[in-house]
């Protein structure tokens, strides 16, 4: 067998991520870590969609269920939380499989944060004041070659790129260029593999598997004490609240969480596909765990 390194399989969300992961780590010795952003966390499983009992049984599982519901998580702090326990399962000649679909989080934990300045309240504030033609401008005259390559139309965008010109002190385009450098270096080194469905066969996991998870997602959001920002952005919190509190019923419930993970799976799809160093592993409606394919691109050989 080809010899330990991180593994970073990767998808959207009701992709089938948890028992590729599992399959894999049984044929290649492996562990399973989370890299997903809400399974972070205990009391939630259902809502999560985080592996099952069985499947923790299996093969060893780490960093699911390690944070109370009210602790706050970033993709720092999540990169924190990670890289001793790769580092520790690497120790033991295992192989670690970094597994999930915050795409955020799992940029942080493979390539470092990013060297762009983190937004300033007050500053976006002076911005917001601004008609997005002034911004347009602003932005025209602090970095021309970031003006030619941004939506003009976008006002985020816009307000974004203007904002790390003034605070950093240096052009946009020159940090990012900068940036793109460095990511593509390291991912040269890497391996990982993003799951690829149909979009009608994500679309019917996922109206499923939002009908099976609500009975038990309902019985934790119920018995769940103060959440954190981070927690309540949960796809299906907000939603299951709401229908406790009366302010929905069942089936509206239900449809929402569908429509939002959905919504979800494309945003997570297009993230992605952005990444080169990831290799597409097509799974085909109805079809076994795709094992095989997933051990030939990911290098792993017996």
């Amino acid at each position: 067998m080809s010899p330990p390194a991180p593994l970073y399989l990767c998808g959207p969300t009701a992709s089938g991520k948890s028992s590729l992961a599992v399959e894999i780590a049984r044929q290649a010795d492996g562990e399973v870590v989370n890299a997903d952003a809400y399974q972070l966390y205990r009391g939630l499983e259902t809502l999560t969609a985080a592996p099952t009992r069985e499947q923790r049984e299996i093969v060893p599982h780490h960093l699911f269920g390690v944070l109370d519901p009210d602790e706050g998580c970033d993709a720092m702090r999540f990169r924190e939380l990670a890289l001793p326990v790769i580092e520790e399962v690497l120790s033991r000649g295992k192989l670690p499989i970094v597994t999930g679909g915050s795409g955020l989080y799992l940029k942080f934990l493979t390539h470092g944060p990013s060297p762009l300045p983190t937004g300033d309240p007050a500053h976006r504030e002076r911005l917001a004041a601004l008609s997005l033609n002034e911004l347009v401008e602003r932005l025209k005259h602090l970095d021309p070659v970031e003006a030619a390559r941004t939506d003009l139309m976008n006002r985020r965008y816009v307000t974004r790129a203007v904002e790390i010109c003034e605070l950093s002190g240096e052009r946009c385009s020159d940090l990012r260029d900068r940036w793109e450098t460095i990511t593509a270096d390291v991912g040269n080194k890497l391996r990982g593999i993003f799951i690829q469905r149909e979009r009608a066969d994500l679309h019917q996991r996922i109206h499923r598997r939002s009908a099976e998870m609500l009975d038990g997602a309902i019985e934790e959001v119920a018995v769940l004490g103060d959440a954190s920002e981070t927690l309540g952005m949960a796809i299906g919190y907000r939603e299951v609240r709401e229908l406790l509190d009366g302010g929905i019923d069942r089936e509206t419930c239900v449809e929402r969480i569908r429509t939002a993970t959905r919504q979800y799976a494309k945003r997570q799809e297009t993230w992605f596909r952005r990444e080169a160093w990831l290799k597409p592993l097509v799974w085909a409606p109805d079809a076994a765990v795709p094992l095989n394919p997933a051990l030939r691109l990911a290098g792993i050989r017996f």
